[in-house]
C-alpha cells in the first residue's frame, strides 16, 4: 500500500514533483500513450552469439570446446576422461549411435537408460552424455527438453559429471528467443531443465558446495555447423 506523508509541506512537494514528472503525458492510457516497439521472442543484438555463449559458459567454470561434427565422438571421449569419468556413462536411448560406439570403444561402460536405471545405478555412474535443445548466449545457459537424445531429468541430475553436446546453430541470443524454440516441447508435456555451469550453492557463510542440485562438472562441446 502506498501512503502520502501527513506533513502538509512534504505532501505538497511530493505532489508537485509528480505533476512535473507527468506533464508530457497527454493520454491516460499508457498503452496508447507510449507504444512499445519491442516484440517478445525476437532476440537481442549481439556481435557474436556463439562466442558470447562460450564466454559465459566458461565464466561458470565449465569446460567448453568447439569441434567439427566429425570430431564429436572423439571430443565426447576426451570430455569424459577430462572430467574424471573413467568407468561408466549414462546414455539416453536416442543418443547418436556413433557417439555411443566411441564411448564403448574407449573402454567406458555406456549404460543405456532402457529399462530405466535405478537411483542407485545412476548414483554409481561416473557421468551422463546428452545432446541439448538450445543454448542462451546472454545467460550462458543450456536448455534440455528431455526428448530422446537428452533423456529423462533424473539421468542429467544424479551423475557427478555431464558432457553436453550443442550445435552452434542451436545457440540464440536471449531467454525469450530460447523460450519460443522450446515452447512446442512444453506443450507436448516435456519438462525443461536450465543448466548454467556445474551445480553449486552456498550456505549462510557463503561456503561454496558443489553438486547439490546436479552434476558437479559440466563439459560442453559446441559443434560448428560449417
Amino acid at each position: 500500500m502506498t501512503t502520502i506523508s501527513t506533513d502538509p509541506v512534504a505532501r505538497t512537494e511530493i505532489l508537485a514533483r509528480i505533476r512535473r514528472a507527468s506533464t508530457d503525458i497527454t493520454n491516460p492510457d499508457p498503452v496508447t500513450d507510449v507504444p512499445v516497439e519491442w516484440k517478445y521472442g525476437t532476440g537481442i543484438e549481439m556481435d557474436d552469439v556463439v562466442g558470447t555463449f562460450v564466454q559465459k559458459v566458461t565464466d561458470y567454470k565449465a569446460t567448453v570446446v568447439r569441434v567439427k561434427a566429425a570430431d564429436v565422438p572423439k571430443a565426447i571421449v576426451e570430455g569424459l576422461k577430462a572430467t574424471g569419468a573413467q568407468r561408466s556413462a549414462v546414455v539416453p536411448v536416442g543418443l547418436d549411435k556413433s557417439w555411443v560406439e566411441a564411448i564403448k570403444g574407449a573402454g567406458i561402460d555406456a549404460r543405456a537408460d532402457e529399462p530405466q536405471l535405478s537411483k542407485e545405478e545412476l548414483n554409481g555412474t561416473d557421468a551422463v552424455v546428452t545432446a541439448s535443445a538450445v543454448g542462451i548466449a546472454d545467460t550462458g545457459s543450456i536448455v534440455l527438453t528431455h526428448v530422446e537424445d537428452q533423456g529423462r531429468r533424473a539421468i542429467t541430475l544424479v551423475p557427478d559429471r555431464h558432457v553436453c553436446v550443442i550445435k552452434a546453430s542451436q545457440v540464440v541470443s536471449d531467454v525469450p528467443e530460447a523460450i519460443q524454440i522450446v515452447k512446442p516441447s512444453v506443450h507436448d508435456g516435456h519438462p525443461l531443465t536450465f543448466i548454467s555451469g556445474g551445480s553449486a550453492t552456498s550456505d549462510i557463510e557463503l561456503a561454496r558446495v558443489d553438486g547439490v542440485h546436479g552434476p558437479r562438472k559440466l563439459y560442453v562441446i559446441v559443434v560448428d555447423d560449417q
